[in-house]
């Protein structure tokens, strides 16, 4: 017979990821107890499969290619990577795929930890299947958090079910390079992967229905492609996948719309993710059917999920749909999928929970506060860690533009004495976008080798609102590939 254990926390929640570490150390700073529902290795997605192994697959490449631009150091290495050496280092950036460290932390905390599946089974209430063969029966005072992260997106491509392909987790967690890899998806996981894959000695073709990178500015963009190209990566674009088969040998072909088949010995799928929601029981609170589909979540800026039946204060029956007790945060939450601004948004989340359990916080927090999430809205920063790298904060122009603002832009090439020095025949693009009513950035886009570094002085401009009158004022040291900030602040007019 299973044990069945019932517990009580002021807040449970489900995925120890860093977005759900961020939620529960939150909570607990705020005074109250806090527990983490977790299946797999504490630190998620993050730590194991994306950020962490991707750039550690990425830098020894971007560092030796530096090294090469420069007149001196590239007459003293060699030209290329050491793939095992490589490998090693990604094993040790994931702590070979340990979460010893992780599972301290969160102890060290104060935080509570149930390994297990969490599905929730009422208002307030949490059922684990524990990896341990016990039940857990949890029940919160204050509130339940999701952070499940997402899933991949499997396309539907005819024989793409029958074949033995990688997703970015066996990607990043791959035990040898392969001497042949098609990436199916030209958004930042596939072309990160590809060209690391590249450097790192596979013969890598990408397809791409549509153009590479194409939420960024194409300007951009085509500084990465060529980036790609240099590299050897086949790259096409604008190509539909009309099947895919596994052959005798155990490799993959894949028939294209244009007639041309490729055969490789991995496939990559990175055509997109979506939060994964399904088996938590969300239609047991009203949202989601029983068929386990459940629409994407209506949050607002705190990360309370909409919708969800509230129950009376025991969890029963239905009460006040207005009680705030279902949150969702990262990933999960289904509006930006990146690490750092999940975290952001955990944050936030998880001091709403404690200032709502004060009676310190009634209603909607004022933006900007230390309760909303607003910068989701109006200053995410993200970065493509390609070589060359592509970053970028805000609104595009067609975005400021969709969302009614009075816009304008200003590009220019990255040329100034920094990126001079920084490399032999540096090639790179910047581009601010003006609210022209307010004289303040909307957003900002970098492309070009190591321009990652020039971001987060766009974000807080961005974030600040500060007047282009007043930016003026800020120097940029000379020399440094920061200076193109002054020659885009005179190519507007000041």
């Amino acid at each position: 017979m299973t044990a069945t254990i019932e517990r009580e926390f002021d807040v449970i929640v489900i995925g120890a990821g860093a977005v759900g570490e961020n939620v529960a150390d939150r909570v607990v700073q705020g005074g109250l107890t806090a527990v983490l529902v977790e299946a797999s290795l504490v630190g998620g997605e993050c730590s194991y499969w994306a950020c962490m192994p991707s750039k550690a697959l990425l830098r020894p490449g971007t560092a030796l290619h530096g090294a090469q631009t420069v007149p001196g150091a590239g007459e003293a290495v060699t030209r290329t990577l050491d793939a095992s050496a490589v490998l090693k280092r990604r094993d040790y950036f994931t702590s070979n795929w340990q979460d010893d460290s992780q599972v301290k932390w969160v102890e060290d905390t104060g935080i509570e930890l149930i390994r297990g599946r969490g599905r929730i089974t009422g208002p307030r209430a949490v059922e684990v299947t524990g990896v341990d063969g016990k039940s857990y029966l949890l029940s919160a005072r204050h509130a339940v958090v999701l952070s499940t992260g997402s899933a991949p997106t499997a396309p539907p491509i005819a024989g793409l079910a029958e074949v033995d392909y990688w997703t970015t987790r066996e990607a990043t967690s791959a035990p040898s390079v392969p001497g042949s890899l098609v990436v199916l998806g030209g958004g930042v996981a596939g072309t990160e992967l590809a060209q690391a894959f590249a450097r790192l000695g596979s013969a890598v073709t990408l397809v791409a229905r549509g153009d590479l990178l194409s939420m960024y500015p194409q300007d951009a963009a085509k500084l990465v492609l060529a980036g790609l190209r240099a590299d050897g990566v086949d790259v096409r674009l604008n190509t539909s996948t009309e099947r895919v088969g596994k052959n005798d040998d155990g490799s993959v072909t894949v028939d294209l719309a244009d007639g041309i088949s490729v055969s490789a010995e991995k496939l990559l799928v990175a055509t997109g993710r979506h939060a994964a929601l399904e088996g938590l029981g969300l239609e047991a609170v009203g949202l989601g059917s029983d068929g386990g589909k459940v629409p994407p979540l209506r949050t607002d800026t705190t990360g309370l999920v909409e919708g969800a039946d509230a129950g009376d204060r025991n969890g029963n029956g239905t009460g006040d749909s207005t009680e705030h007790w279902l949150y969702a945060v990262g990933d999960a939450a289904g509006k930006v999928m990146l690490t750092h601004q999940g975290k952001y948004s955990a944050r936030a989340t998880g001091d709403a929970i404690a200032a709502r359990a004060k009676g310190e916080l009634e209603g909607t927090p004022s933006p900007w506060s230390r309760y909303a999430q607003t910068a989701n809205d109006h200053a995410v920063p993200n970065v493509v860690f390609t070589d060359p790298e592509l970053a970028s904060v805000g609104r595009s122009v067609d975005q400021a533009e969709k969302d009614g603002y009075n816009v304008s832009s200003v590009e220019l090439p990255i040329s100034v004495a920094g990126s001079s020095l920084h490399a032999e025949h540096y090639e790179g693009w910047a581009q601010l976008v003006v609210d022209e009513d307010r004289k303040v950035l909307l957003g900002a886009t970098f492309a070009g080798p190591d321009v990652a570094e020039l971001l987060h002085a766009a974000t807080i401009a961005v974030v600040g609102q500060v007047p282009l009158d007043r930016l003026w004022h800020a120097v940029p040291s000379y020399p440094t590939i920061s200076e193109v900030w002054l020659r885009l602040l005179e190519e507007y007019g000041l």
